[in-house]
C-alpha cells in the first residue's frame, strides 16, 4: 500500500518497521512515521489502510496495525482496530471524516502522474496540440502511465484507453489547447512538492530512527 500523502510505497518511504505473521495467521505490522508530530488525520488514513491491505491478504485471519512513537497513536490504534472512523475514535476533536482529505491526495497523485507521464512526451517532441489530442491508448505503456490510470480511476474520472491523456483533475473534462501551458505548469510544480515532500520525509525518518552512536550522531 502506498502513503496518501505521497503516492509512495510505505515501505519503499521506510515506514514499516517491522511486519511478522504467526502461525496461526496473525500479522502485525508495526509502522513509524518521520516525526512525533505528522498530523493525526494523514496518520489515521494510512494506518487504516495498511489494516485493510494486510487483512486482504490470503491466510491473513487478523491484522493488528501498530503505530508507534506518535503523539495520537493510542487514538489512531484504537480507533483503527475497532473500526471505529477517524471521528468517533478522536470524538471532541475531528469535525467529519476524512474521504476529502482522501479524494484531494489522489487529485494531486493526478497532477504529479499527469507531469510524469507527458514530460518524456515532450522531450520527444510532441508538441502541446499533439498532447491535447492524444488518448490513454495513444501514450506509450510505462509504470507512470498504469499509476496515472490507477489514481484517475479512483477518482471516477475516465481512465480508458479511448479517454483523453490531459483532464482537469476536478472536474474530469478535456484540457483545451489554450489551457495548455498553465496545466503542465500546475502539474509540474505539483509533482516537484511531493517528491520534495518524500525526500524531506525520509531524511526526517532516517535521522530520528538512526541507531544511538552511528557515525554523526549528536546525541
Amino acid at each position: 500500500m502506498r502513503d496518501p500523502e505521497l503516492d509512495e510505497s510505505i515501505t519503499s518511504l521506510g515506514f514499516v518497521a517491522s511486519c511478522t505473521v504467526s502461525n496461526d495467521g496473525v500479522a502485525q505490522v508495526r509502522l513509524q512515521l518521520p516525526t512525533y508530530f505528522c498530523a493525526p488525520n494523514f496518520a489515521f488514513l494510512m494506518v487504516a489502510d495498511a489494516y485493510d491491505a494486510v487483512s486482504g491478504v490470503s491466510g491473513v485471519s487478523r491484522a493488528d496495525i501498530v503505530l508507534e512513537d506518535h503523539f495520537a497513536s493510542t487514538e489512531i490504534n484504537g480507533g483503527v482496530a475497532a473500526r471505529a472512523g477517524f471521528v468517533q475514535s478522536f470524538t471532541d476533536e475531528a469535525v467529519g471524516e476524512l474521504d476529502t482529505l482522501r479524494a484531494d491526495f489522489v487529485r494531486k497523485a493526478v497532477w504529479a502522474g499527469t507531469d510524469r507521464v507527458c514530460r518524456p512526451l515532450i522531450a520527444r517532441g510532441h508538441t502541446g496540440e499533439e498532447l491535447v489530442g492524444l488518448t490513454l491508448g495513444e501514450v506509450p505503456a510505462s509504470g507512470d502511465l498504469d499509476r496515472l490510470r490507477s489514481r484517475r480511476a479512483e477518482l471516477g474520472l475516465p481512465a480508458g484507453d479511448s479517454d483523453p491523456l490531459l483532464i482537469d483533475p476536478s472536474s474530469g473534462t478535456a484540457v483545451e489547447t489554450d489551457d495548455l501551458p498553465l496545466h503542465l505548469r500546475k502539474a509540474r510544480v505539483t509533482r516537484v512538492s511531493v517528491e520534495a515532500n518524500s525526500s524531506i520525509c525520509r531524511g526526517l525518518l532516517q535521522e530520528r530512527y538512526r541507531p544511538v552512536g552511528a557515525q554523526g550522531d549528536s546525541r
